[in-house]
């Protein structure tokens, strides 16, 4: 098996609007996108893979996704994303007909290998619904994929998590039937980590022993109530990515997330002078 870390970069919840308009009327989420590309691109080691964990488009529309293609046209890294409770499968199939979708309809699933890496694509979203669901074909299908290879690791994305967070507004609109998918995960130990979107949150939980996270977003988060003291809010607090490292060894080796920021920082700065004294 290689020795060298691949990086999987995770974007979520874009939510970009006909060309012009704001998302609730106050979030530039074109501008926001384009500034989350700008920080890939200049990555550096280049990430070896970036996955959209759902929520490309907001109402959805066709415009809004000619007008997501047209955003990530500067990107220059390999991508696929999942759809969310916002988008609409019949429209991301026709924006994105090269994807390889692992059906022919329903359910965006797919599988992406990425070197020694395997990144499981599955599409929690439930058509005209908030909540997320893994539907029978969906769950069979990872079952099968999962038994196929044994010895490789897996990263599985859906934009719904499978726990909740405690924002209460967003915890009944998380994945229904995660029992379901616990059986699977607990069947199969190459999977590595389970990624989602959906609450523009940085979170961390564990799964069935697995490290369970939620992608933040590069426009706006979901405001973190957790006592239920406001109406569901959003707020504007600083965009970040996640960024997840698997670096090879025994076993099926192990994953690390890093929070990767969005923006313009000062530095980096030496930590010592050429003499090798503190500064």
């Amino acid at each position: 098996m290689s020795s060298k870390p691949i990086c999987i970069a995770q974007i979520s919840d874009l939510h970009i609007k006909r060309q012009g308009q704001l998302a609730y009327g106050r979030v530039d989420t074109a501008q926001a996108l384009a500034r989350c590309i700008a920080a890939l691109n200049g990555f550096d080691p280049a990430p070896d893979f970036v996955v959209i964990s759902g929520d490309l488009a907001d109402t959805p529309s066709e415009e809004e996704y000619q007008q997501l293609k047209q955003l990530l046209e500067p990107l220059t890294l390999p991508l696929a994303g999942v759809p969310g409770n916002h988008d609409r499968r019949d429209m991301m199939r026709a924006a994105f007909p090269d994807q390889r979708y692992a059906m022919p309809s329903d359910a965006l699933n797919q599988k992406v290998e990425v070197g020694n890496l395997d990144l499981l694509l599955l599409d929690s979203s439930v058509p005209g619904k908030p909540h997320g669901e893994l539907d029978h074909e969906t769950l069979q299908w990872l079952d099968s994929v999962l038994a196929a290879s044994c010895g490789r690791p897996a990263l599985v994305f859906m934009h719904h998590p499978p726990f909740e967070t405690g924002i209460w507004h967003m915890d009944r609109q998380n994945l229904r039937n995660a029992e379901d998918l616990a059986v699977i995960v607990r069947r199969h130990p190459r999977v590595q980590l389970i990624a989602a979107g959906h609450v523009h949150r940085a979170t961390l939980t564990i799964f069935e022993g697995r490290p369970c996270t939620i992608c933040p977003a590069p426009n706006h988060a979901v405001d973190l109530d957790l006592g239920q003291l406001r109406e569901p809010s959003l707020k504007v607090e600083p965009p970040a990515f996640h960024l997840h490292v698997w670096f090879p060894g025994d076993g099926f080796g192990r994953v690390v997330t890093h929070q990767v920021p969005i923006g313009e920082f000062a530095g980096p700065h030496p930590f010592f002078a050429p003499d090798g004294r503190l500064l």
